[in-house]
């Protein structure tokens, strides 16, 4: 049975090794990533941020997933002021292929538009095609291309 729930601080052992497992999974796309030492969340901060809904989902008590979603100042530029921001998406490869990120995505979002928000975002690899393809069935278009220059 799946249970959807708030991470705590107590969580953080697993939820560092989900981090390392998303940082294994993303490597081949960026070959700037640190061989060892690489951290991109600060756990911590996203547990206790109050703009920040971190959620894992378990199984029989082990985490198997995990998604958040923060509230963020927009570019002056664009039409709204605050959006919400999707990241850590992450499930456990055996349990891939049963729509978890969607539901993952749909509580998210949901409690974005509880806040308020209307615009979403998310940051993916454009070589990373599963990924892509997941959240375009959600509902998502790719939006600016990150282009880069390593001397």
């Amino acid at each position: 049975m799946l249970d959807f729930r708030k991470a705590h601080l107590n969580d953080l052992p697993k939820l560092l090794e989900l981090e390392q497992a998303v940082i294994e999974a993303e490597r081949p796309f960026n070959a700037l990533t640190k061989a060892v030492g690489a951290v991109y969340y600060d756990l911590e901060a996203l547990i206790s941020d109050e703009d920040t809904q971190l959620l894992v989902i378990e199984v029989e008590g082990d985490i198997i997933a995990s998604g958040y979603i923060q509230i963020r100042a927009s570019k002056s530029y664009l039409q709204h002021n605050h959006h919400g921001y999707l990241g850590f998406m992450y499930v456990a490869p055996q349990y891939r292929g049963q729509g978890l990120n969607k539901k993952m995505l749909d509580r998210l979002i949901a409690w974005g538009r509880s806040q308020g928000m209307n615009d979403f975002y998310l940051d993916v690899y454009t070589e990373n095609k599963a990924a892509l393809k997941a959240y375009e069935k959600a509902g998502f278009t790719s939006g600016v291309i990150e282009m880069k220059l390593n001397l």
